[in-house]
């Protein structure tokens, strides 16, 4: 993972079709929904590092007023911010499927049960 960040996630829907993005909470805590508008409520706090595969939504509900996390995608690629309209559905699908799963965990390495979860 490269292309690192010091941030939060932002308040609305969307998702990255060119990359992957790992999150690592920095400080506070945050309810982020995650795989979209119908996605799950998931409370992210210090310590704590999500996956997102390309083309999975995510979203901030609130968080701490101290909530920060760092960012990093994989590549070092200049990620695309999509919002799930429907006229940009067929090519970013296309994008999505064009990106290569991860060559080890961002935090474990190579011998990660992450690999266990990854559906491409």
């Amino acid at each position: 993972m490269s292309g690192e960040w010091l941030g939060s996630v932002h308040p609305f829907h969307h998702y990255h079709s060119n990359t992957h993005e790992m999150l690592a909470v920095k400080e506070g805590s945050a309810t982020l929904q995650l795989g979209g508008e119908q996605g799950e409520l998931v409370e992210a706090e210090k310590g704590d590092v999500i996956i997102l595969p390309a083309g999975y939504g995510h979203k901030k509900i609130e968080a701490s007023g101290d909530y920060a996390n760092y960012g990093a995608y994989q590549g070092a690629v200049s990620f695309d911010i999509c919002y799930g309209e429907p006229e940009e559905r067929p090519e970013k699908v296309e994008n999505i499927k064009k990106i290569p799963p991860p060559k080890s965990d961002p935090v474990i390495g190579y011998n990660s049960p992450l690999f266990d979860y990854w559906r491409i």
